[in-house]
């Protein structure tokens, strides 16, 4: 049996690509113009086509690489945006974090993974950032779960206690939540500068 390690993603890309707004992508370009250096490298996990979230940052003229375990999802990001870097990967297994970047998104993917490969995304972002670099998530501030509505797999939300303890096992200290004008809740990290 093959594991879908999209997550389900592949199998509705389409249906998604044609869904998808632009919620979250004023949130996230005001967090970046506020957090991050001008033009600085940011790791996008869970980039999906790369609309609206590293639209947004290439835009703002910030160097995005973009990483999504769903094969028709990373081909359209490297359509549109053919400079960038890009891994078709699970974020919980990317190379991308051998490397170091000033900032790093996660939109809308987090809660789609296990609790373990939550915790192990969180760790390896934090061992990808820069000291004093800035990872922006989101997820429901409770604990709770649910059925996507697109792939109808379950999701989990760990709750802002859970995020905030393994943040901090991580190296990263939350310093902000947020909430987009759909109603969606953001955490906003910080890594420590001496690590």
């Amino acid at each position: 049996m093959t594991i879908d390690r999209s997550e389900g993603w592949d199998t509705i890309a389409e249906r998604f690509m044609a869904a998808r707004s632009d919620i979250g992508a004023s949130l996230v370009r005001s967090w970046a113009r506020s957090s991050l250096p001008a033009s600085s490298s940011v790791v996008d996990v869970g980039c999906g086509s790369g609309v609206p979230i590293a639209q947004t940052l290439i835009e703002d003229g910030f160097t995005v690489s973009g990483i999504d375990a769903s094969p028709q999802l990373i081909a359209a990001f490297r359509r549109r945006f053919p400079g960038m870097q890009t891994a078709c990967e699970a974020a919980q297994d990317s190379a991308f974090f051998h490397q170091t970047f000033a900032g790093a998104v996660s939109i809308g993917l987090l809660f789609l993974l296990h609790a373990n490969d939550q915790h192990r995304v969180l760790h390896e972002v934090a061992n990808a950032l820069r000291p004093e670099g800035r990872f922006l998530f989101s997820a429901p501030q409770q604990a709770c779960e649910w059925q996507d509505i697109l792939t109808g797999r379950e999701s989990r939300s760990l709750g802002k206690q859970e995020y905030e303890r393994h943040l901090e096992a991580s190296g990263l200290r939350l310093i902000d939540c947020y909430v987009d004008e759909g109603g969606n809740n953001y955490f906003d990290a910080i890594k420590s500068p001496m690590s």
